[in-house]
């Protein structure tokens, strides 16, 4: 496939420049020369042009050129190809294994190197690891423009040896300039940050979150030969994000460089007249804000104990409007359905924001990489990335604000139908409920229907688009009528007051929802390992007890169906396959003999909890510690896998004996 003229054009100037830059004519004269009067004497008349190749292949001077005609991302080669090819959305970092990424030479790239930590003062005291010892680990997650990358694991310590680099791709996303390179003014243009996020894997696997930071790559454009090196500050999260936790020293460089560099001025007046515009923009919303919630409470005094929720704090404590954690997020092909989304959802882990001494619950909103790359949050992070990937699936969804039984504070999800269907969604258990309104002016024989869902009151509801505040006499959920267009029932917010500020592209909103990526785990191997876990916790459970074990490998294997049934039912809210089960069973079960089996869900892998949280139960511990004639032992395990590297956990232990009077 041959270069367009004007990339072929630039393209030779590029190798020309690099060959200036090393003097190669210089050499090549010089090995002439020397081979001429070394090598070949007075047969120098006879010297081909193979013979000079092979004079400069011995001297390295060959393989010298060609290494530098490529172009480096995180220490591996990069050929220059004519090919474009699309950004990879979610690159996992192997550095054992040297990839080479093709470049289009028509964009312009910033390469982006952490060149190590320090002063990460909590680890001080770290003592380093020694090879092949499992230790706490650092990673670093990175989002920019829909491109989405992760650093290799490294030991925790004061000055962490993180060695990684990754090329963003810097480019307009109109269509009319898809093949023009980005000139400084362009790049200029583009406020999007570059968003790192630090996350902590302890011994046992579980995740913290250690910071969350929003970087500014552009004064790298004011920068003559296009390389700068900064100390980026790293601030805790939540009660913590004011302290410094660490410093990551980071080298930007952009390829191909500018022709004209942008002056420093020009590119600090356009940021500090991004930051005014963003402050104007917060104030004038603010201003309406109070305005509109003045007006709500006039309607019914009652009002003010409404769980109305405009703004929410994110992990590092900035108070956005509650519409820009909302954003339509397509999940390409690692999803198929809305309730197989749900599943999704619900298998993240669910863990409450850390709250430093006493007092009430910590309010945490976290940014969607910050949830996505720690793999657990609170409930309001599941209900706003569930929200999210419904409204991707082209339906109407909205976050509901609200409390449960006995008051506890709680959002759900909710979609409406073309038909006027509601539809409860619980994001962390994945179940759905139909929501059936209750007349209080019915006559008292008339049958009412009776909520199985748990919500007891809703204050608000939102997306990215709307905001509407529950104004009926009553803010019972199963009293409301949720006709979204009678603003007698439900006020509404100015929808361009919102877009001013939650816009996709607004300087005052989040940046872009970053790419859902497929699961890097192995469901066969990891559930096999996990069985051979359990196997060895029972045995020694029972050794303990003065028990023998013996296993039966064909029963274990005859309850995959059930599990594969039970993931199905979750996924589809469809129950399948049981009857196939119980006749393999009961084939299985000789006749005076005695079956048992307990199932049991995670959504984490580490065998060791899950067996501790199974020997809880005493049905479970009934099974495991049985006694009995022609005792037989089984356990089975299946790991399904979600994006995210997400799991489903299943595990059923079964035994039978034969029966005896």
């Amino acid at each position: 496939m041959s270069l367009p003229p004007e990339k072929s054009t630039e393209l030779r100037k590029i190798i020309h420049e690099q060959l200036t830059r090393m003097d190669v004519h210089g050499k090549i004269r010089e090995v002439l020369a020397e081979t001429l009067r070394d090598e070949f004497g007075d047969e120098s008349h006879h010297l081909s042009e193979e013979d000079l190749t092979r004079a400069l292949r011995k001297r390295g001077i060959v393989d010298d050129v060609m290494k530098e005609l490529r172009f480096l991302e995180d220490g591996h080669a990069r050929e220059l190809t004519s090919t474009p090819k699309p950004t990879t959305p979610f690159i996992d970092k192997q550095p054992q294994t040297p990839k080479k990424t093709n470049i289009d030479p028509s964009r312009r790239y910033l390469h982006f190197q952490v060149l190590g930590g320090k002063a990460f003062l909590e680890h001080l005291q770290e003592v380093e690891p020694l090879p092949g010892q499992v230790c706490s680990t650092f990673t670093l997650h990175l989002h920019f423009r829909n491109q989405r990358f992760r650093s290799k694991p490294v030991p925790c310590a004061c000055e962490p040896d993180f060695q990684d680099g990754f090329l963003l791709e810097l480019h307009k996303d109109s269509f009319g300039d898809g093949s023009k390179m980005a000139d400084g003014t362009t790049l200029l243009s583009i406020c999007d940050p570059v968003q790192l996020v630090l996350i902590k894997a302890d011994i046992s696997g579980d995740t913290t979150l250690v910071a969350s930071h929003f970087m500014e790559w552009r004064s790298v454009l004011g920068v003559d030969g296009g390389v700068t090196n900064l100390a980026v500050e790293l601030h805790g999260v939540g009660a913590e994000s004011k302290v410094t936790v660490g410093i990551l020293n980071v080298k930007m460089e952009l390829y191909p460089h500018l022709q004209q560099v942008l002056s420093p001025e020009i590119v600090s007046t356009q940021l500090a007249l991004e930051r005014q515009k963003t402050a104007e923009k917060e104030r004038l919303f603010l201003v309406y804000a109070k305005q509109w919630w003045r007006e709500y409470l006039q309607i019914r005094p009652s009002h003010s104990s409404r769980l109305v929720k405009i703004f929410a704090q994110d992990e590092n404590c900035v108070n956005r409007p509650v519409c820009c954690y909302i954003r339509p997020l397509r999940a390409g092909r690692l999803l198929d359905a809305p309730r197989q989304a749900a599943r999704f959802v619900n298998v993240l882990g669910y863990e409450k924001a850390a709250v430093v001494g006493g007092g009430g619950k910590q309010e945490q909103w976290c940014t969607m990489l910050a949830f996505l790359s720690r793999n657990k949050g609170d409930c309001e992070d599941h209900c706003n990335l569930l929200c999210s990937l419904l409204l991707g699936f082209g339906l109407e969804a909205y976050v509901c604000v609200g409390t449960k039984g006995k008051g506890v504070a709680h959002t759900w999800v909710m979609t409406c139908s073309t038909d006027g269907a509601i539809t409860f969604w619980e994001s962390l258990t994945g179940q759905r409920y139909i929501h059936n309104t209750i007349n209080p002016d019915d006559p008292p024989l008339v049958v009412q229907p009776k909520p199985l869902y748990p919500y007891r009151t809703i204050g608000c509801i939102f997306n990215h688009e709307r905001f509407l505040a529950n104004c009926q006499p009553s803010d019972f959920v199963d009293l409301c009528v949720f006709d979204l267009h009678d603003e007698s029932r439900w006020k509404p917010m100015s929808e361009e007051a919102i877009k001013s500020v939650c816009l996709p592209g607004s300087t005052t909103s989040l940046p872009p929802f970053p790419p859902l990526c497929s699961s890097l785990i192995d469901a066969a191997t990891e559930s096999n390992e996990f069985e051979l876990q359990l196997r060895i916790l029972v045995s020694e459970h029972r050794k303990d007890l003065g028990l023998t074990t013996v296993w039966e490998d064909q029963l274990s294997y005859l309850l995959s169906p059930a599990l594969a049934a039970y993931e199905i039912e979750r996924s589809t809210g469809i129950s399948a396959g049981n009857e196939e089960f119980q006749d393999a069973i009961r084939r299985a079960v000789p006749d005076g003999h005695t079956f048992k089996g307990f199932p049991i869900h995670f959504v984490h892998r580490n065998a060791r909890r899950a067996f501790a949280t199974c020997m809880r139960s005493p049905f479970c511990e009934e099974i495991i510690s049985c006694r009995g004639d022609q005792m037989r032992i089984a356990v089975r395990v299946r790991v399904f896998t979600y994006p995210e590297s997400a799991c489903a956990v299943w595990i059923m232990f079964a035994c039978k004996y034969r029966s005896v009077l």
